[in-house]
């Protein structure tokens, strides 16, 4: 039966990470619990909510750990509960010993705490998935992808399939990332320096937050397995299961304008048009299409917005670069600002088809491969 001691924060840091997937409203009230397995080699703990799961293991090792294992097994307890009792123990360290029927013992300083837990043969099983031909990446550089995507997939259940990021491996290098809700559009392209097996999946929008939550060492390099139905993202110490979302992606490149249809081309700082646009989007919020519209002739560009209730708000931008026709568009401030929010460089370019087309925008620079999309808002 399982019998161990262990530092309070290290176990407490371990047990933050699977909590992450787990939830009190699940149909499986086994999924509500976490999952305590101890062996000699260490202490690993399992969340589940059925969509996403999560392995964390502590091993003996350790020396911030200091775990002393006096015998093995696995057992359920609450998640929540348990949580709130070893973060409220007196002591740095605490004794974890399994005495009868499912029921454990904590020990810390003067405190004894009995808690009742389920058989482990309750807890459903993790779908095995083969870990053969992983693709191996750097942690900070998937999470900034996901960052530059993400926020621009669906949060309708109407489509499923937009609400996830669309994930493929191209040329056996090239690894794209793209999210659409069909109003904007998200595509970043880099060239990774090992080859691997071509894929294309699509990742729930909910799955890729709980890795960039997961995965907080961005200097660690990840090895991500896939399968029919989900995907694996493993160190050494973290497994990261989710399911993928069921479906065809549809096909975003033909939405992509070609060079030579654009008829306006600008460039802005973009940190100077985001403050615009945050100034346009409080009184936006306050009109009924919610749109800020901008109007580029004689070499001026104007971001307007009129409200009756509330006001107006009329202001010049400066373009550090300002080439084609005159036009009217009008749209969403906040698709923009969430555009501009990503886009790490210091320079945007903007470029236009027409006032019903949609437009897009790129970092100022010839070494990123990234381009958004806005869809213009039609007004009277």
């Amino acid at each position: 039966m399982i019998n161990f001691s262990i530092n309070r924060t290290a176990f407490l840091n371990s047990l933050k990470i699977v909590k992450l997937a787990i939830s009190s409203k699940v149909v499986i009230p086994a999924l509500s619990k976490v999952k305590i397995s101890v062996d000699n080699e260490g202490l690993t703990l399992t969340g589940s909510n059925g969509q996403i799961s999560i392995e964390h293991f502590l091993p003996v090792a350790d020396e911030n750990a200091g775990m002393v294992v006096n015998g093995s097994g696995a057992i359920l307890l609450e998640a929540a509960f348990f949580d709130s009792i070893v973060s409220n123990l007196p002591e740095v360290t605490f004794d974890f010993k399994e005495i009868e029927q499912n029921q454990v013992l904590i020990t810390s300083g003067k405190s004894e705490i009995t808690l009742k837990g389920l058989d482990s043969e309750n807890y459903p099983r993790i779908q095995e998935i083969s870990t053969e031909n992983p693709l191996k990446i750097n942690v900070g550089l998937l999470k900034s992808i996901f960052s530059e995507t993400s926020f621009a997939a669906s949060t309708q259940e109407s489509r499923p399939i937009l609400t996830g990021v669309h994930l493929l491996l191209l040329e056996n290098q090239k690894l794209k990332a793209v999210a659409t809700d069909s109003h904007r559009l998200s595509q970043r392209v880099v060239t990774l320096e090992k080859l691997s097996e071509n894929f294309d999946v699509v990742i729930p929008n909910k799955s890729v937050n709980g890795f960039k939550s997961v995965f907080s060492d961005d200097t660690d390099e990840i090895e991500v397995f896939l399968s029919d139905s989900q995907v694996l993202f493993r160190n050494d110490t973290t497994s990261f299961y989710t399911r993928l979302v069921e479906g065809n992606y549809p096909e975003t490149n033909r939405l992509i304008p070609n060079d030579s249809d654009y008829t306006l081309d600008l460039t802005f700082d973009t940190a100077s048009l985001r403050h615009t646009m945050d100034r346009a989007r409080l009184l936006s919020s306050a009109t009924q299409n919610g749109t800020v519209k901008l109007t580029i002739e004689n070499d001026k560009i104007i971001a307007s917005v009129n409200s009756p209730e509330v006001g107006s708000v009329h202001e010049e931008i400066d373009a550090i670069k300002y080439e084609g026709e005159d036009l009217v568009i009008s749209f969403n401030p906040q698709f923009m600002i969430d555009a501009l929010k990503v886009i790490q460089e210091p320079e945007v370019r903007i470029r236009f088809i027409s006032g019903v087309r949609p437009f897009t925008l790129v970092p100022n620079s010839e070494s990123v491969d990234f381009i958004q999309l806005i869809t213009p808002v039609r007004t009277n």
